[in-house]
């Protein structure tokens, strides 16, 4: 991709008039160019600067200043180790979740707020769906945070939403109490590789103005496989033993197939085990 036309090469030509300026603010240009990083250097990143980097990321917004979110840093290797056995096998499983140096767990945190009610002796009337969704996204703003300090500091990030494959394992490792749970992984480390920098569907497909629409999707979708596919065309087939080889395999045909399968139908059991009410 072109360091020049960094928007264009994600998004398409629709998007080369949002081009960065050459004194486009480093964040800019940053957010535009980064990518997720799978191969690590072999060693750790201190603790300090984890430490800080949460601490930068707690700082980002939050529902109502409920502060919903924790952040696990998984310092033991064995805990680690223990932790990625569940992530690198079967059908679900990624390998190179087995060689990373760094792991932080994002969770949702509705357990406190509860606490505080009952310190203050007042009812926990919201008792429903808006209660885990709050959390969910705290988390997810945090984790989302972490990933643009921690880039801006030189490290390489990759989110991990395996972690939720086997969320009663987890949750007993980490010795997570009800009503708290976890959204997301990342793995953190200094890089082995450069980014690879994934181009975009469109702004025309996920950027609306008043109302939604998705007219003309189809044709949307084809040509962005084709856009794709001409700088970062994939090396292998998603269940070719099940779904055969295409002809022609892109983008959409690799994440229809991805989720031809399950994946995590029992995560919503797990989350009413741990306490909440999902209506």
């Amino acid at each position: 991709m072109n360091d020049s036309n960094m928007l264009a090469d994600r998004f398409g030509v629709e998007a080369s008039d949002l081009e960065l300026r050459d004194d486009a603010h480093a964040v800019h240009r940053q957010l535009a160019g980064r990518g997720s990083i799978r191969q690590f250097r072999d060693e750790p990143v201190p603790n300090q600067t984890l430490r800080r980097l949460c601490a930068l990321a707690l700082c980002a917004p939050t529902k109502s200043d409920l502060q919903q979110r924790d952040i696990i840093i998984v310092e033991s290797p064995a805990l680690r180790s223990r932790i990625a056995a569940g992530l690198t096998e079967g059908r679900l499983g990624q390998k190179w979740l087995g060689a990373i140096p760094n792991l932080l767990i994002f969770c949702g945190n509705n357990r406190r707020q509860r606490q505080i009610h009952a310190l203050r002796g007042k009812d926990f009337a919201n008792d429903h769906l808006d209660a885990f969704f709050n959390a969910s996204v705290d988390a997810a703003i945090a984790l989302s945070a972490f990933v643009v300090a921690a880039e801006a500091e030189g490290l390489g990030v990759c989110p991990i939403s395996a972690v939720r494959n086997q969320p009663d394992t987890l949750a007993r490792l980490l010795r997570l109490p009800d009503h708290v749970f976890p959204v997301a992984g990342l793995a953190v480390g200094f890089p082995a590789a450069r980014p690879k920098r994934s181009p975009r569907l469109p702004l025309s497909v996920t950027l609306h103005y008043d109302t939604y629409s998705d007219d003309d999707l189809s044709s949307r979708i084809e040509e962005y496989d084709r856009r794709r596919s001409a700088v970062q065309p994939y090396t292998s087939q998603r269940y070719a033993d099940e779904f055969g080889l295409a002809e022609d395999y892109g983008w959409s045909e690799d994440k229809a197939r991805q989720y031809a399968f399950p994946e995590r139908q029992h995560f919503g059991d797990y989350i009413r085990r741990i306490g909440f009410k999902l209506d």
